[in-house]
């Protein structure tokens, strides 16, 4: 008998979480609902009380700011290897 894992997303550990958090329902009651360890909800709460104050920090656009300065490094690079491939083509003789 073999058991497969679960594989459980983001938005529905954030939901368990903040029930947990909410305490409306005891994280006994929350683990028999969504079929999960009550260890791993404490876990997950823990987890979004540590991290909660990165929602509201002014860094949070950074990420796509971060990716679009990869990109332009990246289309820089790309110009100059370009340039530098055509300027060696030409002293090969080619």
């Amino acid at each position: 008998m073999s058991k497969t894992r679960r594989k459980i997303d983001a938005a529905l550990k954030a939901k368990i979480a903040l029930e947990a958090l909410r305490e409306q329902a005891t994280v006994s009651e929350l683990a028999v609902r969504y079929q999960v360890h009550p260890t791993q909800i404490y876990a997950w709460k823990k987890q979004l009380q540590e991290q909660a104050a990165r929602a509201f920090d002014s860094g949070v656009g950074g990420e796509a700011g971060q990716a679009e300065k990869e990109i332009e490094k990246l289309h820089a690079k790309i110009g100059q290897l370009t340039v530098e491939r055509d300027f060696l083509a030409r002293r090969s003789g080619r």
